[in-house]
């Protein structure tokens, strides 16, 4: 994941025209045939489900998946794994063995720009030409507030004290805190919107109950610029007040990761270890193609603008942004939860709205769902599940209703959730 500049924004024009005469230089990465093409950059949650569907429901499409990496790896039970109380639960996937079984193309190459102009998407090895563009590349870290332009503070931040949203910092997080003798250990939870709202306090009660079961003398502490979240603030207080220190509308000011500091509106702290999680935003193609929201002050949001009931690109309805890198759809709520479980709805209402625009025949907008499993305390076990339904309102505005479950005796749902997510866009 590239960490964020201010340069990006000045770099983003030059890089389009340095990425077209790369692309013209190295000439067709697929060359077209008599169907009209569909390319899905970015092969998560968002991205593998769009695929899928869109073979099941326009088989006269070509689906292509463009994908840097070899094999899917996704970690949506990565709290539990961390600190030993559960096997991986997202075992790697061979990218090419999944697309063989749903019956689309895939690519193994680095996207190092989007053409909306030409339609074409522009890799390292050649161009792809697209009719409809699903873009689903994620999030990158905004380290702009605490460093500005410092890429060599950002890279180390990054580097050293990982914030453990991707799969690939996760198994260096692991081995942080198997690693971890005592002293304090810090927690910055980013201002939102961020990836999975509840992941970050439920890590927190994890990692408090391993330094209680390992006797580690050290405690949390939690830089949080919000009120943190009611049923896990009332855990950190009656059971964990020895192990946690929850520091409540402290926003982050500053970071020197090289001498372990932060600094907040109220306090400087040093820390012997942590876990940093910046601000997030969209990834770099949203903004290289041009696709980021602006606010009413006309500055950009940090996500990307769509359409809220047909998920297409603003200005563009041939380009659907996806997942997590989405902006506001609603001004009664805002934005949707950024989860695997939402990513996966939406690419596969995408789908959806390709097939029809193929055809010629638009159906009436759906909704997505949404379905998060966490765990508030360890010992004893007590999961909630949070659920958010979506419907649409009178006056066109999106809706938004979520109830939570407790469960003082879990026994397995969430194990079970994320397998039946993955039968959906993995396995066939």
């Amino acid at each position: 994941m590239k960490t964020f500049s201010r340069r990006h924004f000045l770099a983003a024009g030059a890089a389009l025209g340095a990425s077209r005469i790369a692309g013209a230089a190295l000439g067709e990465l697929l060359p077209r045939g008599r169907a009209r093409r569909v390319v899905i950059v970015g092969g998560g949650w968002g991205g593998l489900a769009a695929a899928r569907h869109l073979r099941e429901l326009a088989p006269e499409l070509e689906v292509v998946l463009v994908e840097r990496s070899a094999a899917f790896r996704s970690l949506p039970l990565s709290n539990k794994w961390l600190v030993g109380l559960g096997q991986e639960s997202g075992r790697s996937h061979d990218y090419a063995g999944v697309a063989r079984a749903w019956g689309y193309r895939v690519i193994q190459a680095e996207v190092i720009a989007i053409d909306r102009e030409q339609r074409l998407v522009v890799t390292r090895g050649g161009t792809l030409a697209y009719d409809w563009l699903v873009l689903a590349v994620g999030i990158r870290y905004d380290y702009a507030p605490w460093f500005g332009d410092d890429r060599r503070a950002a890279a180390e931040a990054q580097k050293l004290y990982p914030a453990g949203f991707v799969t690939g910092e996760l198994d260096a997080l692991k081995q942080k805190l198997d690693g971890f003798r005592g002293g304090d250990f810090v927690m910055t939870i980013p201002p939102a919107p961020y990836r999975c709202p509840p992941a970050p306090y439920e890590r927190a009660v994890m990692i408090a109950w391993l330094f209680k079961q390992k006797k580690i003398k050290g405690r949390l502490v939690i830089v949080d610029p919000g009120p943190g979240m009611q049923a896990f603030n009332r855990v950190f207080a009656d059971r964990y007040k020895d192990r946690i220190l929850h520091l409540t509308h402290a926003k982050v000011k500053s970071v020197d990761p090289f001498n372990r500091k932060i600094v907040t509106e109220f306090d400087d702290l040093h820390f012997d270890d942590g876990i940093l999680m910046a601000p997030q935003q969209a990834g770099d193609l949203v903004w290289q193609a041009g696709l980021a929201a602006r606010g009413d002050d006309g500055k950009p949001t940090g996500w990307a603008a769509v359409d809220p009931l047909r998920l297409h690109a603003i200005d563009d309805d041939r380009v659907f942004p996806v997942g997590d890198l989405i902006d506001k759809v609603s001004p009664l709520f805002g934005h949707y939860p950024k989860s695997g479980h939402l990513a996966n709805r939406l690419g596969r209402i995408a789908a959806r709205e390709i097939a029809g625009r193929a055809r010629g025949s638009l159906s009436q907008p759906i909704l997505p769902d949404s379905v998060c499993h966490v765990f508030a305390d360890v010992d004893p076990m007590e999961s909630v599940r949070i659920d958010a339904e979506y419907r649409l309102r009178g006056d066109g505005l999106i809706a938004q209703s979520v109830r939570q479950h407790f469960d003082p005796q879990p026994r397995g749902e969430d194990e079970a959730w994320a397998k039946s997510m993955y039968l959906d866009f993995l396995t066939r």
